[in-house]
């Protein structure tokens, strides 16, 4: 593992970090390449991804700290956590950063459905780059302890262990990576629909959460379920009743 990539004097760069920030510039390549093909200006996408970029850092931070600290955590710990390089929930960044998209599109005064499928694509290929810096990092979103050929260990991980484990970070690297795909590939044939290539990324995201959860070392808190698995049934089911709803209103071509 490669927590840290290299140290200029008292700078130090981290791996999460750097992948954190190349997610961001990736998904923003991508908003705008649909931004532009609508019409639309790219300082929007800008201001977007700068909105969500602050707003899902703080969210992760804080939905980490309030859900997933252990009970038992004193106040040296919880404040050591949210200036800490680990500890980013994706579930509690993803609705503070929603929150605040929306409201630029609406100040924008934007098409939602436009501008939403095309964070769709952002989306998708940010949270896959992004996956790589835990890898690297070895930040603790390994799963469980495992036999399989690729399971490894993670000794020198900001939340090391030594036994063999699930490569979790890996594992949604290449499946977020195969969304992309997908969304990119159905993108022309979708946007007849505008609105429905982001409830599909709704879905399968969804999905894909809600399955590598199971390998996850997440504590269970309703019906044997992580908290991420609950909001990711959310995510499932406000994706299909967009999706349903688009649908009824006419054919793809």
């Amino acid at each position: 593992m490669y927590p840290i990539l290299f140290e200029i004097g008292p700078l130090t760069i981290t791996s999460f970090g750097t992948m954190v920030a190349l997610g961001f510039l990736s998904a923003l390549f991508f908003l705008n390449k649909e931004l532009k093909r609508h019409g639309l200006s790219e300082e929007l996408g800008s201001s977007l991804v700068t909105t969500a970029m602050i707003g899902g850092l703080v969210g992760a931070k804080l939905y980490f700290v309030l859900f997933e600290l252990p009970p038992h955590a004193t106040w040296g710990d919880t404040f050591s956590a949210l200036f800490s390089g680990s500890g980013l929930t994706w579930y509690g960044g993803f609705v503070v950063a929603a929150a605040g998209a929306v409201w630029v599109i609406r100040r924008n005064k934007a098409p939602l459905p436009q501008v939403a499928d095309g964070l769709g694509l952002g989306l998708a290929i940010g949270y896959a780059v992004g996956r790589i810096g835990c890898q690297l990092a070895g930040d603790g979103d390994y799963g469980f302890p495992s036999d399989l050929p690729w399971a490894m260990a993670y000794p020198e991980g900001v939340v090391p262990t030594f036994e063999k484990v699930h490569p979790a970070p890996v594992y949604e690297t290449l499946v977020h990576l195969g969304i992309f795909g997908v969304l990119w590939s159905t993108r022309l044939r979708l946007g007849v629909m505008p609105g429905l290539s982001f409830s599909l990324y709704l879905v399968l995201a969804g999905i894909a959460r809600f399955l590598v959860e199971f390998i996850r070392l997440n504590p269970r808190v309703l019906w044997g379920l992580s908290p991420a698995q609950l909001i990711s049934i959310v995510m499932i089911g406000v994706g299909l009743f967009i999706g349903v709803r688009l649908l009824k209103k006419g054919k793809l071509a």
